[in-house]
């Protein structure tokens, strides 16, 4: 009886480090697929912002149906999620990328490019 208690001994000891092992990478997983959604989320207020630019007259300080003078406000270029820069800027298009901050620290690193023109933007992954 000795042997079989120490084999389901054995057996537990393996289940619940394979459970554990399984955990970690779902919780992995979702923590970056999380990353992601937020860089994309401040990717699109930063093009909503470009668009507003876009519509408001250069009397009044905006681009007078040009995205170009556009420049993503200081205090939003850099946040705890990433760092976004403007890569393309023309009259009617703007493209603004958006890279995870872990990528300063050798991790995997999640990009998020967004084009955004007048009345639509789209949001794609720089992977």
């Amino acid at each position: 009886m000795g042997q079989q208690q120490l084999l389901f001994i054995t057996l537990g000891v393996i289940i619940v480090g394979i459970a554990v092992i399984t955990g970690l990478m779902v919780f992995d997983q979702a923590a970056t697929e999380n990353k992601k959604n937020q860089i994309q989320i401040e990717c699109v207020t930063l093009a909503s912002m470009a668009q507003q630019f876009w519509r408001v007259p250069s009397e009044r300080g905006g681009g007078g149906r040009s995205f170009i003078g556009f420049t993503i406000p200081p205090a939003l270029d850099t946040t705890d999620s990433g760092i976004y820069t403007i890569r393309i800027v023309s009259r009617d298009l703007i493209t603004i990328s958006g890279v995870d901050r872990m990528l300063q620290l050798g991790q995997d690193t999640i990009k998020v490019v967004i084009e955004a023109t007048p009345n639509n933007f789209t949001v794609a992954d720089d992977n």
